[in-house]
């Protein structure tokens, strides 16, 4: 199996550690009732925590779909190589990465994070135009 496969494998776990953990601390704010009640309720602001938490979910299913497409693009495409698993993963590396330092309110260094992740697209996507 292509490493790349396997770095989406891992990838779907990361997605699902997101949606957990902010789903838990949403649970912590809104209450267990909220959580296995219909939501239909208008809901008092996030609290700080669960907003970094959503917001680092919402980016990551942002970019998932990207590194999806770069990842299965070349396993398809027959372009799989050490440049393109090596982004893979640094791409989740990154993400890996991101979600404490977001959680945590960690500006500066967060978007130098998510930038190292792009950079990790960058070499997977990169065969796939001009390889």
């Amino acid at each position: 199996m292509a490493i790349e496969i396997r770095i989406l494998v891992y990838a779907a776990i990361l997605l699902l550690v997101h949606i957990f953990t902010a789903v838990h601390f949403k649970t912590k704010q809104y209450g267990t009732k909220w959580n296995t009640g219909a939501r239909d309720e208008d809901l008092p602001p996030a609290n700080p925590i669960v907003g970094r938490l959503e917001r680092a979910r919402d980016n990551y299913q942002e970019t998932l779909p990207i590194a999806v497409i770069g990842l299965l693009g070349v396993v398809v495409a027959g372009k799989t190589s050490d440049l393109t698993a090596l982004g893979g993963w640094i791409w989740l590396g990154a993400r890996i990465v991101y979600l404490p330092l977001y959680w945590a309110g960690i500006p500066v260094v967060r978007t130098l994070v998510f930038l190292v992740s792009v950079i990790g697209l960058i070499m997977v996507i990169w065969p796939l135009l001009w390889g």
